[in-house]
């Protein structure tokens, strides 16, 4: 075995996902030498670019938030501002109650200021409800409540099955009833804690929104597709001196307590460096020996939980509990002559409706580069599992286009048959937020932070959405510099992360 030496100011970064890249960008461009491990045979993570019928296309997120800076910052930062691009509509729909329903507006996801924003989509016995609201006696919050728990004491569980799930199980693929409402939707957590009425706290939120009124839109994606991000940071790296490994597992990851002469004994000899001191971090990676004065671990909560096993069983065993929810994308291309499809950028569908696809985005009408580069074809994509539903993704790849296509007929017309179809599988793509997500998340934080040089990142902490993971790796980055501030802030401000358009 190898082994490397490390000058002063060496961090090794675990996982080359967006958080991992983010965090390496970060660092190198700080001047400090970076080696990022990735154990598969790419980067990029959730992100990943890819082509159907010859058009680019997305096979993983869409879309960023552009109204949190991180993102789009990042992304201009290394040269893709003449790539950003504004959905060329922002227009969706609910498929619900046997029709395409327009989505409604006034509301917070999906909890409305008013009945009258869901005039269209709940029954009158449904908008009914929700006048109850203001009669009713407090509801306690407490430290935590789930979402749809306490939406459905409040307004009735029309509101939460036909709005509030669709719009959280497009961020989440979760489960409305069991997500964490002080870590997915924080806004309105600290509204519902300061005001007897939530229809009263929806108008809150709004009222404040519309006195900060932010220009410009809310998401943004990029020309090619927003999987090419992580290869364009990837690509800044390596530019500034970063090393970017893939196909190099972590296996062991362990902290020196004592000097290690070259040729130490024990299990994973290192035949290197003469002396490392103790507190530098030894990473084993495939054949080789890393020694690294910081390790930030920007890995999924079962692999980030296997790495810290020895060092922090404590932090381990909360990353170990974490649940993750498997989904598949389904892209469809067909040929554009004699089609036509509804209005808007795709729709979503609740649970309730008893659908399989949960979400469709009309690709080819959302994003104006994939419409102008192919004008003779239609892209679409369907979104297939939530959590706690296994038996839809056992199908093969042509079941779940065929349950796809199924599910658009009915939806929109559409009865062509597409030129070409692919299905991404996502298995355990997404973390669950459930209740006392917040708090476990501080545990995590609390165990790791008595080991100097060491911080996490990535999805599972402070928000799925790609700012918070990029917010998510800057903490975690100045956390092993010494400055904690940034940590704090998303301890105490959660990076909200809405529903990212039809499809995400």
């Amino acid at each position: 075995m190898s082994a490397t030496r490390t000058g002063t100011g060496h961090v090794v970064v675990i996982g080359a996902g967006i958080a991992g890249l983010a965090a390496a960008d970060r660092l190198v461009r700080r001047g400090v030498r970076v080696t990022v491990l990735e154990a598969s045979d790419r980067v990029g993570g959730k992100l990943l670019p890819g082509e159907i019928a010859g058009a680019r296309v997305d096979l993983g997120a869409e879309s960023m938030l552009a109204r949190r800076p991180e993102a789009v910052a990042l992304a201009r930062e290394i040269g893709l501002t003449d790539r950003l691009q504004a959905p060329a509509t922002a227009t969706a729909s609910l498929w619900t109650r046997g029709a395409l329903r327009p989505m409604p507006k006034g509301h917070v996801m999906g909890v409305p200021g008013t009945a009258a924003a869901l005039t269209g989509v709940l029954s009158d016995e449904g908008l009914a409800r929700i006048e109850r609201d203001a009669d009713l006696p407090p509801t306690e919050v407490g430290d935590d409540v789930a979402v749809g728990e306490y939406v459905a004491a409040r307004l009735g569980r029309e509101v939460v099955d036909r709005l509030v799930e669709p719009l959280l199980g497009g961020v989440y693929a979760g489960d409305a009833y069991r997500i964490s409402m002080r870590s997915a939707v924080p806004q309105l957590y600290q509204a519902a804690r300061t005001h007897d009425s939530l229809t009263e706290a929806v108008r809150d939120i709004q009222a404040r929104a519309a006195a900060h009124q932010q220009t410009g839109p809310v998401f943004m994606g990029i020309e090619g597709g927003v999987g090419t991000l992580p290869l364009a940071v990837a690509e800044s790296v390596r530019e500034r001196g970063g090393e970017i490994l893939t196909g190099m597992p972590v296996t062991e990851l362990r902290r020196v307590t004592q000097p290690e002469p070259e040729g130490a004994a024990g299990p994973h000899p290192a035949d290197g460096p003469r002396s490392q001191p103790p507190g530098t971090w030894r990473v084993l990676a495939g054949d080789r020996a890393l020694y690294a004065d910081a390790v930030v671990i920007a890995v999924p909560a079962p692999a980030a939980g296997a790495l810290l096993r020895t060092e922090s069983p404590a932090a381990a065993a909360e990353l170990t509990a974490v649940e993750y929810a498997s989904m598949a994308l389904v892209t469809l291309a067909y040929r554009r002559a004699g089609l036509t499809l509804p209005e808007g950028s795709g729709f979503l569908v609740p649970p309730v409706d008893g659908r399989t696809i949960k979400a469709s985005t009309f690709a080819s009408q959302k994003w104006g580069w994939i419409a102008d580069e192919n004008p003779d074809l239609l892209v679409l994509r369907t979104s297939v599992g939530r959590y706690g539903e296994t038996e839809i993704l056992q199908r093969e790849d042509t079941g779940l286009v065929e349950v796809s296509r199924h599910d658009l007929r009915a939806a929109t017309g559409l009865d062509a048959t597409p030129v070409a179809t692919r299905v991404t599988r996502w298995n355990d793509g997404l973390p669950q937020y459930p209740v006392g997500h917040h708090a476990r998340v501080a545990r995590i934080r609390e165990h790791v932070g008595k080991l100097p040089g060491l911080a996490v990142c990535g999805a599972v902490y402070d928000g799925v959405g790609i700012p918070a993971c990029i917010a998510s790796a800057h903490a975690a980055v100045d956390r092993i510099q010494g400055d904690l501030r940034g940590v704090q802030e998303l301890t105490a401000h959660p990076v909200r992360s809405p529903h990212g358009g039809a499809g995400e």
